[in-house]
């Protein structure tokens, strides 16, 4: 192993900077769930103190529905919307490394440019989607305003950044099923239904595994969309919307930590979130094995 300490002195500034940014963090966080510091003052350890408020903490539980809810209604028409245009797109003869491109141009957009233009184009009184509905005699929606509304707009623009990422994975899946498959199903008489659902969909349950698993890693950890479609800073008392809707686990997270200097706290917020993450990919391993094996 020494004859090699060229090699990995050369690979060795990666796990520096990996151990300093990543690696130490994320376990000094835990050290900090324990302890009530402000950032400046003395750390003070408190023990599970952190944790007994978060179990009695109202604005945690809703942070905790609204971010479920999201996270629902954005996975699943992603998964689905991926999987129609990826079996659309697979049988597709000409241009198809343009609809592949122009697909998967919004999710290499910035997210801060996509919530910017969704906001806009949902803006109560100005937006784009109000004023079609206006010219076919709807009144003005309220989309940034009513609580259900507000999360069906952030479940949206997740949606639209995230379908052209999953219908690249399921188009690759796709297209490595052997064609003779198919042909020997023609040839048995199976139509196109009955091939899709008996041996496309069973092929590619390892592929949708993959992706159940990553979609639900993403679509809980919503902090981006609803800063910016809301404006969340300090000086807004209102975090995550009217009536904090739009407030997700990772915003009140942020709230916590960075704007009431309150880290300790912030950390027993982001330790509880990972437990749960990890409690529902558990749960959707289980249900697409179960599938599976069944």
């Amino acid at each position: 192993m020494l004859s090699h300490w060229r090699q990995y002195l050369a690979i060795s500034p990666f796990f520096l900077i990996f151990g300093v940014f990543s690696f130490f963090p994320v376990f000094y966080s835990l050290y900090l769930a324990f302890q009530r510091w402000d950032g400046l003052g003395t750390v003070q350890y408190v023990g599970l103190q952190q944790f007994r408020f978060l179990w009695d903490d109202p604005v945690f539980w809703l942070s905790i529905r609204n971010t479920l809810v999201i996270w629902v209604l954005s996975t699943v028409p992603t998964l689905f919307g991926a999987l129609v245009l990826a079996t659309l797109l697979h049988s597709v003869r000409r241009f198809k490394g343009f609809y592949r491109i122009a697909l998967y141009i919004p999710n290499v957009t910035s997210i801060v440019a996509v919530s910017i233009f969704f906001g806009a184009v949902f803006s109560n009184n100005f937006g784009l989607v109000n004023a079609i509905l206006g010219t076919v005699g709807i009144s003005p929606v309220p989309w940034l305003s009513n609580p259900w509304l507000i999360k069906l707009v952030i479940a949206l623009l997740m949606t639209w950044m995230w379908t052209g990422y999953n219908m690249i994975i399921y188009l690759a899946g796709l297209q490595a099923i052997p064609t003779q498959i198919y042909e020997a199903a023609r040839l048995d008489g199976a139509g196109p239904i009955r091939t899709f659902f008996q041996i496309t969909m069973p092929i590619l349950r390892p592929i949708i595994l993959f992706t159940v698993i990553i979609s639900t890693i993403n679509g809980l950890q919503s902090f981006s969309e609803p800063q910016v479609l809301f404006g969340s800073n300090a000086a807004n008392p209102n975090l995550g919307g009217p009536g904090q809707a739009g407030l997700t686990t990772l915003l009140y997270f942020y709230q916590s930590a960075f704007v009431n200097n309150d880290y300790g706290y912030g950390a027993a917020i982001v330790w509880a979130f990972f437990v749960l993450i990890m409690v529902l990919v558990v749960v959707n391993w289980r249900v697409v094995q179960r599938g599976r094996k069944s």
